[in-house]
């Protein structure tokens, strides 16, 4: 695989809508209000910044500008904000939204793919079939052809051992739904990204709990139909609103991968009549 973005859709099996289902108008009305809050419009702005970390990248090969903008040029151009980065540190917390969405995770997926930890012997990926994962043979931006090449390679971003520690600890504990994987399964581009996340936040002084919330907004802004179907789920049957939810709770495997979606969120919104034809995970970035 030699494409810089993956394109993940989750095929979820049409749900048959009950006959108790809730009428179309209130249905969709309450999605849209679930889309609001996980997903808001006006964006999330994130406690994280970059730092040098995407010059490091470059000065290292790992991302190579040139293809950047020529992948860009056939998408309108490239953004200015992603043009900056590449060439001085940025000190601004990054703002995330809907339509930065998939620029962010160029940004971050090779520095979860790239950067040096000792954890990362332990990784899922290290091992006879580490080029063929969507998250190293995919990231085609750099100097080299097939991205195995930078895995843990490069120390870009300094951790101190409990930092080490922290970053693992979260990135075994949180999902996502396009490949049903923690994030320190790197398997895909948006698992090394939530990486690169962490480990800027944790570097940066962020607590577990902060962690934890910074993973469940970008995901949120990754995977919308995902995580408004959760958000739905939190008001209907926990009676809790998005903002007062767990970000632990909702970033373990029982939501946040696809089986545990399916098994607790699915279930209880179809029940309710309240699951759309078709439901889930579905992201283009």
């Amino acid at each position: 695989m030699t494409i810089a973005f993956r394109s993940c859709v989750l095929a979820f099996l049409t749900v048959p809508v009950l006959a108790t289902a809730a009428p179309v108008s209130e249905r969709n009305q309450l999605f849209k209000e679930a889309m609001a809050y996980a997903v808001p419009a006006g964006g999330h702005r994130s406690r994280v910044v970059l730092a040098d970390s995407v010059v490091k990248l470059v000065q290292e090969g790992v991302v190579d500008p040139q293809k950047i903008e020529a992948l860009y040029a056939r998408r309108g151009g490239i953004p200015a904000r992603l043009k900056e980065v590449l060439s001085k540190p940025s000190r601004r917390p990054i703002l995330l939204t809907r339509e930065t969405a998939n620029v962010h995770v160029n940004l971050l997926w090779p520095l979860g793919l790239a950067n040096r930890m000792a954890a990362n012997n332990e990784s899922p990926l290290n091992g006879p079939k580490l080029s063929r994962f969507a998250s190293t043979g995919g990231w085609s931006l750099g100097k080299e052809a097939n991205g195995s090449a930078y895995f843990n390679k490069f120390p870009i971003v300094d951790l101190t051992v409990a930092q080490e520690t922290l970053v693992t600890r979260v990135a075994r504990n949180t999902f996502r739904p396009c490949c049903d994987n923690s994030t320190f399964y790197q398997d895909c581009n948006h698992g090394s990204a939530l990486l690169g996340l962490l480990t800027l936040g944790a570097a940066q002084g962020l607590s577990e709990e902060e962690l934890f919330r910074e993973a469940l907004a970008f995901n949120a802004f990754w995977f919308p139909h995902h995580y408004a179907h959760i958000a739905l789920y939190f008001k209907v049957a926990r009676n809790t609103e998005w903002q007062d939810v767990d970000p632990r709770e909702v970033m373990d495997a029982n939501f946040s991968s696809a089986r545990g979606w399916h098994a607790n969120v699915a279930r209880e919104l179809k029940r309710r009549g309240l699951l759309p034809e078709q439901g889930g995970a579905d992201c283009d970035v």
